[in-house]
């Protein structure tokens, strides 16, 4: 299974430095809770997401490591890391566990209409991975001043994934979230979501967040400028050609 994960990680466009950590992560909680294939098996692997659990409080109260982990160092970092990895997991064990459905789904069995919607949403999202893949190598050309600081996978909260977290230099949290095409009002409140949990999971003093995409309706335009620390970001893709006999 570790080979199938590595494909699939290499897949979802993740460096080769992110899909390492994300292994030797995955088996070092594996040798600590056991076979996770089969934790998945039995509650898709929530009873290890849920010891893995350290909260802003946790920290502040300094408790001690609470889980079968060892480890030196932050407990709050180390084990939200550690989370980040199993939910990872998770996400392919629930990737591969859909695909025989689709495989013996029959020919004409299916809507055309709902086959063209499910193939949009595929290459959107694909369209999403390659722009967060790209962004995650130029994050300087969004803000000169903004690190990335969730180990190079999108850090799972309360309310969703987010697809890249950040801190400028002043060490303020920034949210970024990616949208192929145009950006609706949902977006808004996706992002302002992300935001809120953050401000819960590390009590900064100030978070923000950048909502980047093609374009954005006049909803999102307008929700939008009633939150002054959310910035909309506008992408465009320059093609180069050259000759090729």
């Amino acid at each position: 299974m570790r080979t199938e994960y590595k494909d699939w990680l290499q897949q979802q466009k993740y460096d080769p430095a992110t899909i390492t950590a994300q292994l030797h992560r995955v088996g070092r909680v594996e040798k600590c809770y056991g076979d996770l294939d089969e934790q998945y098996a039995q509650d898709q692997m929530q009873f290890v997401i849920s010891a893995l659990r350290y909260t802003a409080d946790d920290r502040r109260q300094n408790k001690p490591n609470p889980t079968k982990i060892p480890f030196q160092g932050d407990a709050y970092n180390n084990l939200s890391s550690y989370r980040n990895a199993i939910v990872l997991y998770q996400r392919f064990k629930d990737a591969i566990a859909t695909q025989p459905l689709m495989v013996v789904e029959p020919p004409m069995a299916r809507n055309p209409v709902d086959a063209g919607d499910d193939q949009e949403s595929g290459q959107r999202f694909g369209l999403e991975r390659d722009m967060q893949a790209a962004l995650r190598l130029k994050i300087k050309q969004l803000e000169a001043d903004l690190t990335i600081i969730d180990d190079g996978i999108e850090r799972c909260v309360d309310s969703g994934r987010i697809d890249i977290t950040a801190q400028d230099g002043a060490g303020t949290f920034v949210v970024i979230e990616l949208k192929a095409g145009t950006a609706r009002q949902a977006a808004v409140g996706q992002i302002l979501s992300y935001m809120g949990d953050i401000s819960i999971e590390e009590s900064p003093a100030h978070v923000r967040g950048i909502l980047v995409a093609s374009d954005f309706d006049n909803k999102a335009r307008a929700a939008a400028r009633m939150v002054p620390n959310l910035v909309l970001r506008q992408y465009s893709i320059e093609f180069q050609f050259t000759d090729c006999i």
